[in-house]
């Protein structure tokens, strides 16, 4: 069994240094791995992004981050995810890591991910060009954020991402704010790399639990819909089948 810990959505300042690190206690006993669905500051500056990195270093299992829009508002990303890394925080923007544990290794691909829309109310790569640069850049983060899955070499594969890949864990939002929560292009980069499980963040008015159209679990790890210091979900790893 494979344990997996998973929260977004802190949106850490100064003013919260040291609060959210005592909420954390016990987490090496019950997880494996923690997951931060990205949005980790409030205003993306490099000094909120200090407080991240003290908050979750050193917690005794592997972190693995990406980044959310939040954390991109001061173009600070690049200084947040230096500061994370430095503190041996993973931080993954169309990529992937493999880690061991004792259930079996853990693959995760992550990518900020981007709006967009779902099937059938979904923005088209037509028009001017700034609707084509939109809809254009959330298909090319979805492809690389797809072929990070597939080449994971793992028993289970995860999809971690801040923006939602289905609409299922949107319901609550107003849904005229749907092609800015998610992207159906996310799902099928998941269905299409027998993913395990896929969690993101950003809908805090959403709700916990979906599905993709292929059938892997999606859970919304905002804080706020959470409402605790993090979930931890278990999930048997399934190896490759080896060709011979």
């Amino acid at each position: 069994m494979i344990r997996i810990a998973a929260v977004g959505d802190v949106h850490l300042d100064e003013e919260m240094r040291g609060h959210y690190r005592s909420r954390l206690d016990g987490l090496a006993d019950s997880a494996d791995v923690l997951l931060l669905a990205g949005d980790l500051t409030k205003h993306g500056t490099a000094e909120e992004g200090d407080v991240v990195a003290a908050e979750f270093r050193g917690l005794g299992v592997p972190v693995v981050a990406v980044l959310g829009n939040h954390d991109y508002h001061c173009d600070a990303q690049d200084a947040i995810t230096e500061g994370l890394r430095a503190e041996g925080i993973t931080v993954l923007e169309g990529d992937g890591v493999t880690l061991d544990s004792p259930g079996g290794r853990i693959g995760i691909a992550g990518t900020k991910g981007f709006g967009g829309g779902f099937a059938g109310k979904c923005a088209s790569e037509f028009g001017e060009p700034e609707i084509k640069g939109f809809v254009r850049h959330g298909r090319q983060v979805a492809h690389r954020f797809g072929a990070a899955l597939r080449d994971l070499d793992a028993d289970l594969r995860v999809g971690l991402t801040h923006y939602a890949p289905v609409k299922d864990t949107l319901a609550g939002e107003p849904p005229e704010i749907y092609p800015f929560l998610g992207s159906y292009l996310l799902a099928e980069a998941v269905d299409g790399a027998k993913v395990g499980l896929a969690v993101h963040g950003h809908a805090h008015a959403g709700v916990e639990c979906g599905l993709t159209p292929g059938g892997v679990r999606v859970r919304n790890v905002a804080l706020p819909v959470l409402r605790r210091p993090y979930a931890v979900y278990r999930l048997e790893a399934v190896p490759e089948p080896v060709a011979v």
